[in-house]
């Protein structure tokens, strides 16, 4: 991959991660684990369609992954790297607060 290709996907990822609801669900995921999306949207306070909408751009990034269970929808992180780029957010926020 050529330094250019490195640079867009690096904005693709910041662009993902550039939306305050879709922190807040891979926050949530990352203390939790796997969660319905009833579970997500009560922890929220967000309408479930929005969650969907957001947890639906996750996992079109692979950050999330579902897994159907009966009339379920289970979500859970899907890339460790995700999780060492949030425990690097949070360390990095507790620093400035």
């Amino acid at each position: 991959m050529t330094h250019d290709e490195l640079i867009e996907q690096a904005a693709r990822l910041f662009k993902v991660l550039g939306n305050s609801l879709r922190i807040h669900i891979l926050f949530y995921l990352r203390k939790h684990g796997e969660s319905t999306v009833s579970s997500i949207v009560d922890h929220l306070g967000a309408s479930q369609p929005v969650i969907s909408k957001q947890l639906s751009i996750l996992r079109k990034y692979d950050f999330v992954q579902k897994r159907k269970e009966g009339n379920f929808v289970y979500y859970s992180i899907n890339d460790q790297d995700i999780v060492q780029i949030i425990d690097a957010m949070t360390e990095h926020l507790d620093h400035l607060a």
